[in-house]
């Protein structure tokens, strides 16, 4: 099966062919692609072709051009198809291309819907055996003798399946004209610990290129030309940046339960927790818990941060709905914990290694009763980072747990980054009471508004004053964390933390706003969509002359921004990637009635990253354009 749209949609592979160009006007003589196409690797997983792709990715990438790579993947172990999709693009677009350019068909199960699915004047690169050329006359063929190629440079035939990938790497790099010292720089980097691997896959990698050299004839007009539009920069993907900020936000206690896509966020925080957070006489500062289940890992969360730990887990859709109890306890009793929660396609097991931003009102009201959850919306790898610390802040400053919401996609693929700013502030811990500060006050009570603000203060476990302790409880108090049943102090305490998520309003991340002065029509996103929406605009001013405003949400609640924008448009279109257009929802339950009627849905849920020209087409087909 082939990760096109038309293929993976009903209309199927008959449609994806079904009027083909005659091979005299598709392979006609074209004007050469510099920097701005797609190459498909279509293998089976399990193969060991991650290292090759991961070798074409960087060698594109240390040519300084920008480059993103996306992995689609099955939720089995080993021998189901894969595809990993590589894009180029001297415009510095980053989202899905709906259309593959080149095609490098290494599974043979797949390898006839591969190329069916290819338009018209694409290229495939193949094992010459499969005769692939047979079901396409408009699309530039390159037979490959891979097997031939691997077994003369590996003699252990166990080694063959993953040497065999670096064969592609050879032949991809002589027809794209890709620079063989970045090429070997990126695969030695790549077994940098394995000098004998390295020279192996390297040999495989020289003896494609060979091949490609004095046996294929360049007949397609894809070509890749140095550019220094990489300088400066790195490739890291969301998972590994968000644990970065986790632990520079200084956390301690981390739970977890291993769940695909978000596993990869704790055993890279291990990594860099063992490195840097170790003292000189080994011991650990911090402690890692594998629990037996995402409820004990969450409720571990919100007993360390009860205790004035800086906690953390990771989780995705199924064990955000197994943390729902903890989450409405951690809400009413006013524990900080950050959550990250990474999207996958639901309900149930869902898909579990496809991508989706279908959680947000699941998590926005989890729990039973009246309960509002914080969340932050990281939109690029830097983000990941970057509110990986604040949300540590924001959830002590608040005292209620605190959702980062990403998605496989940004958390699992791997993207062009600036570097990462060293955090330069001190830690937040929000209103936390001394004894010092006891003596002085003369005591204190735990859930009254002194500041007006609704957050109380709390004192840590351990503090050395008759005054410091408290009852904490899920079930009703008053401002003296006293238990009652009496209805006053129960309205009191749901209003003071209703007026708590006001007070978030201004203390999380404001949306991101171009205005251009131009237009009454504005879009709005979140996360990953906006790759799609900054490409799809460009689109639409070059394709029909069409100017429109964006605003990229990074929060909820949402700030005045977010309504100040919507208030000066006639239309706004809400894109997203969930069936339900949940975005949408929340915005209506948010903005004044009269605001409401401007909202439109724009919505992708296939499983794959959203692509711009799906955004175009549909936001063209709802203006009447």
């Amino acid at each position: 099966m082939a990760t096109g749209d038309v293929a993976l949609g009903n209309a199927g592979v008959d449609a994806a062919h079904s009027a083909p160009s005659t091979k005299k006007d598709a392979l006609a003589p074209q004007k050469r692609i510099v920097n701005d196409f797609s190459i498909q690797v279509a293998t089976v997983n399990g193969s060991g072709s991650q290292s090759a792709n991961s070798v074409l990715l960087r060698s594109i990438f240390g040519m300084g051009i920008p480059v993103s790579g996306k992995n689609l993947f099955p939720s089995n172990i080993a021998g189901l198809p894969t595809w990993y999709t590589i894009r180029a693009s001297k415009h510095g677009y980053v989202a899905r291309k709906k259309e593959i350019d080149v095609l490098v068909a290494m599974n043979a199960e797949t390898a006839k819907e591969d190329i069916l699915s290819l338009p018209a004047g694409g290229v495939a690169i193949y094992e010459d055996s499969q005769n692939l050329k047979q079901y396409r006359d408009d699309v530039v063929c390159y037979p490959v003798p891979f097997d031939k190629l691997t077994a003369a440079v590996c003699s252990e035939a166990k080694l063959r399946k993953l040497v065999k990938n670096m064969i592609y790497v050879g032949v991809v790099a002589k027809l794209l004209a890709m620079d063989m010292k970045v090429v070997e720089t990126a695969l030695r980097r790549q077994f940098a610990k394995k000098q004998k691997a390295a020279d192996l896959n390297w040999a495989a990698v020289e003896a494609g290129y060979k091949y490609a050299s004095e046996s294929l004839t360049k007949q397609d007009p894809f070509v890749l030309e140095r550019m220094h539009a990489t300088d400066g920069k790195i490739i890291i993907d969301g998972n590994a940046a968000a644990a970065l900020g986790a632990m520079f936000a200084g956390v301690t206690v981390v739970t977890w339960y291993p769940i695909t896509p978000s596993s990869s966020v704790v055993e890279q925080l291990i990594d860099y927790l063992k490195k840097y957070r170790v003292e000189p006489d080994g011991k650990a500062t911090f402690a890692v818990v594998q629990a037996e289940d995402e409820l004990a890992a969450v409720g571990m969360v919100l007993g360390a941060g009860w205790a004035g730990a800086r906690s953390m887990t990771a989780t995705s859709g199924p064990g955000i709905s197994l943390m729902a109890e903890f989450a409405g306890l951690g809400y009413f009793a006013e524990l900080p914990g950050v959550i990250f929660d990474i999207q996958r396609v639901g309900p149930s097991t869902g898909l579990p290694t496809r991508t989706a931003q279908a959680d947000l009102l699941s998590i926005a009201y989890l729990s039973h009763g009246d309960t509002k959850h914080v969340m932050l919306l990281p939109g690029s790898v830097r983000e990941c980072y970057e509110f990986g610390i604040a949300a540590f802040d924001l959830t002590e400053q608040l005292q209620t747990p605190v959702f980062v919401v990403s998605d496989l996609d940004l958390g699992m693929n791997n993207w062009m980054s600036e570097p990462f700013e060293y955090p330069e502030r001190p830690l937040n811990r929000g209103k936390v009471l001394n004894a010092e500060d006891l003596t002085r006050l003369g005591g204190f009570a735990r859930y009254k508004d002194v500041d007006g603000d609704a957050i109380p203060y709390r004192t840590l476990p351990g503090t050395d004053h008759p005054q410091a302790s408290y009852f904490t409880r899920g079930s009703g108090h008053n401002e003296k964390a006293l238990y009652t049943e009496r209805p006053d102090d129960y309205q009191h305490l749901m209003e003071r933390l209703n007026r708590k998520f006001e007070t978030a309003r201004e203390l999380v991340p404001p949306p991101v706003v171009v205005q251009t002065g131009k237009s009454k029509v504005g879009l709005i996103a979140f996360g990953t969509s906006d790759f799609a929406i900054t490409e799809s605009r460009d689109q639409l001013k070059k394709e029909y002359g069409v100017e429109t405003d964006y605003l990229r949400v990074r929060a909820f609640p949402f700030t005045r921004e977010v309504h100040e924008f919507v208030a000066s448009h006639e239309r706004i279109y809400v894109v997203e990637q969930n069936r339900d257009a949940q975005m949408l929802s929340l915005l209506k339950l948010d903005l004044p009635a009269e605001e409401v009627v401007k909202l439109r849905s724009i919505r992708h849920f296939n499983g794959l990253p959203i692509d711009a020209r799906s955004v175009t087409d549909e936001f063209v087909l709802q203006e009447g354009i």
